[in-house]
């Protein structure tokens, strides 16, 4: 059992008090992971939204090298610590980059500001620990939705070609944080502790 990198966000939730290491949000998360694992299921639901997101995850990065001038390819090594595990969109000398597609022009964010940070800054902090970087980006890209997922929704939310590209991508920048990643090893390692203990109780029931 390691920590995916995107489940950070619920492991890193501050406690309420400042005595304990995890929070009840953590505490709920890891408890339903060791439930799965022991049990031999999975609860995760696929949407249109994760849909479309994998669909047209070249198509984003493709947005992004015609605005940023570059040639990014899809990354697909996964790497791990004692801890953690990730495999983030892309990889390249100096920093990571997160892809995240948005599902129509109305949920996505034209500004940074418009970005809620707290859903994916974690998640991009786990990413630059595996793969020693300096610098992780959120980009944010509105692509075309494919046909079959579209229905039912003005196609003008979803057909956006004819919008210029930069108008398309928002980015977020994160700059390594060594603090925040003792933080997270210390999280991690007492979800862990707490996954491992619960496994354990479930053996022996």
């Amino acid at each position: 059992m390691l920590i995916r990198c995107s489940s950070l966000p619920k492991i890193m939730t501050a406690p309420r008090s400042k005595s304990e290491v995890l929070s009840e949000t953590a505490k709920s998360y890891v408890k339903q992971m060791a439930k799965e694992d022991f049990l031999g299921y999975s609860s995760e639901l696929n949407n249109k939204y994760l849909e479309k997101g994998n669909q047209v995850e070249n198509n984003s990065i493709e947005l992004l090298n015609s605005v940023l001038f570059t040639d990014y390819v899809k990354n697909t090594e996964r790497r791990q610590n004692d801890f953690l595990t990730g495999e983030p969109d892309i990889v390249a000398d100096d920093v990571i980059i997160d892809i995240k597609s948005s599902w129509s022009l109305d949920t996505f964010p034209m500004l940074p500001e418009d970005i809620n940070v707290k859903d994916y800054e974690m998640q991009l902090r786990g990413y630059m620990m595996l793969f020693d970087k300096p610098r992780a980006i959120l980009a944010y890209c509105m692509v075309d939705t494919p046909e079959h997922l579209r229905s039912w929704e003005s196609e003008e939310l979803h057909l956006v070609s004819h919008i210029a590209p930069e108008k398309r991508i928002t980015m977020i920048e994160f700059t390594r944080d060594l603090e925040i990643e003792a933080d997270i090893k210390a999280k991690c390692e007492a979800s862990l502790d707490l996954y491992f203990e619960l496994i354990n109780k479930y053996n022996a029931k």
